[in-house]
């Protein structure tokens, strides 16, 4: 079969590979769906999670499909459920992050099913739709970071899929007071498709007058700041998490979901002024559950903009390295 696999720094090859098999506590999942993402360019990049390791790495962490398969020991699901996965565990290791095993490929294998969770999807969810399963709960687990009630004031700055599953999320909660900040068009519509009260174009609108006109002000004691309770960082600019220490409200939250993998000079004495509080945001809520359930009330299937055949890899990959008006680039494994 064949199976998406890094080989170095910059090396990304569809291999042939063998076909899984599955032990007494496995499943083997027929792939119908695998999202890719800006963790994976960046595996790429480096030629593996921390650089080139020993083997080649199985990528592809974004999964819905079929079971095929089951061990005789497992009791979570059956031959012929429709499912997600969750890619990562401490203990079991992270598919398509550095296990030995990746969702971009037509046949998944998933060790110790029970314990890792494989989740079956309702019957009105279709495939596609819930392999946004993955990236949603990053998202949600985002917005549990900042603490974000119904009545705050949220920003979230960068519109990529992340992005969009965090609005997702605090819209679905009844929160009326989200602004998006991303410099695309296309994920601005998709922000305000989505229930944001306003998108902000960065490139060409002053992004904190924007946040005062839209949340009002709060007083600071060397001027007022934008009222802005709660902000998500999911752009991976360095200036944008400056920014929001330096000119974010007294007491604000800011939970930092993207990727930033250099150190980045920060004023701990505006922190300490402002008592702000700045949390790291990774994977996903404590009941990964709650990120199909939530797909089951809401149709989020607008966010998935592109889809592509595993044999056409090299051209999803380029579109999502390339294109900044893009939501959720698909790939079927099939």
């Amino acid at each position: 079969m064949l199976q998406a696999r890094i080989h170095g720094p910059d090396d990304v090859r569809v291999d042939e590979v063998p076909d899984p098999v599955a032990g007494p506590c496995d499943v083997i999942i027929r792939v119908h769906a695998c999202g890719i993402c800006g963790s994976d360019l960046s595996y790429i990049r480096m030629g593996g999670v921390a650089g080139p390791g020993p083997e080649p790495m199985c990528l592809g962490h974004e999964v819905s499909g079929t079971v095929d398969e089951v061990g005789s020991e497992v009791r979570s699901v059956a031959a012929g459920d429709r499912v997600v996965v969750r890619p990562g565990t401490d203990a079991l290791g992270r598919i398509g992050n550095g296990a030995p095993e990746g969702g971009l490929t037509p046949r998944l294998l998933v060790t110790e099913a029970d314990r890792r969770g494989v989740y079956r999807i309702p019957d009105g969810l279709s495939l596609e739709a819930a392999a946004f399963a993955e990236p949603l709960g990053v998202g949600m687990h985002a917005v549990a970071q900042v603490e974000a009630g119904p009545d705050d004031g949220v920003a979230v700055f960068g519109c990529g899929p992340i992005g969009l599953a965090a609005i997702a999320t605090l819209v679905d909660a009844g929160n009326e007071r989200v602004v998006a900040i991303d410099p695309s068009a296309t994920r601005r519509r998709l922000a305000t498709d989505l229930g944001a009260l306003a998108a902000v174009d960065p490139t060409a609108d002053d992004v904190w007058a924007a946040l005062t006109d839209l949340h009002g002000t709060t007083p600071f004691m060397f001027g007022p700041t934008p009222a802005t309770s709660a902000f998500i960082e999911a752009t991976g600019v360095a200036e944008v998490l400056t920014s929001i220490i330096e000119r974010g409200a007294p007491g604000g939250r800011l939970a930092v979901v993207a990727l930033h993998y250099t150190p980045i000079p920060t004023s701990f004495l505006t922190l300490l002024m402002k008592q702000f509080t700045v949390r790291g945001s990774m994977e996903y809520p404590e009941r990964f559950e709650d990120a199909v359930d939530l797909l089951a009330r809401r149709d989020l299937t607008a966010l998935t903009t592109h889809r592509f055949p595993l044999t056409d890899l090299d051209a999803a990959l380029g579109l999502l390295r390339e294109s900044k008006d893009c939501g959720k680039v698909c790939v079927d494994p099939t």
